[in-house]
This record gives structure tokens, sequence and C-alpha cells, in this order.
């Protein structure tokens, strides 16, 4: 299975869900606290050039946010991206 990892902040209820549906799957992912530490959403703002979280990665593909990992469920298509 391919590393996952996530960009987060507390208090973030996309951020919960993406967690749930990740680990639904069964996948352990890295996760990023943004509010905790300056220096995660300098380099969040950097890879992703978005300031809005979660922000996901499966290995070094960028999903996007909860929503595109949604959508990836619901066509189907997320269980190929975590293998």
């Amino acid at each position: 299975m391919k590393q996952v990892s996530l960009y987060t902040s507390d208090h973030c209820p996309y951020c919960r869900n993406a967690k749930a549906l990740l680990e639904r799957k069964g996948v352990k992912a890295i996760e990023y606290n943004v509010a905790s530490d300056p220096q995660l959403l300098r380099e969040m703002l950097a890879r992703t050039g978005r300031r809005t979280v979660p922000q996901i990665y499966i290995g070094e593909h960028h999903v996007g946010g909860f929503d595109d990992l949604a959508a990836l469920e619901h066509k189907g298509e997320l269980d190929a991206l975590l293998h």
C-alpha cells in the first residue's frame, strides 16, 4: 500500500472525514498539523498552492481535499490509487 499523508488542522470536519474514510480502508496515514506548526503550513502552500485543509497525498500524487478523496471513492478509483 502506498504511503498516504495529510495536511490537517485542529477542529476541521473535512480533515476528520478524510481520516475516517482512510481508516475504513485500513490506511494509517501520516498527519501533518499545519495549525500547530507554521513551517508545515508554508510547506503545504509551496507543495499544493492551496491554503485549505485537508490536503491529501497518496504517494507523490496530490489528491486534493476531502471532496476529491470522496469522489475517488465514489467512482471506485480510490483502492487502485492506494495500491
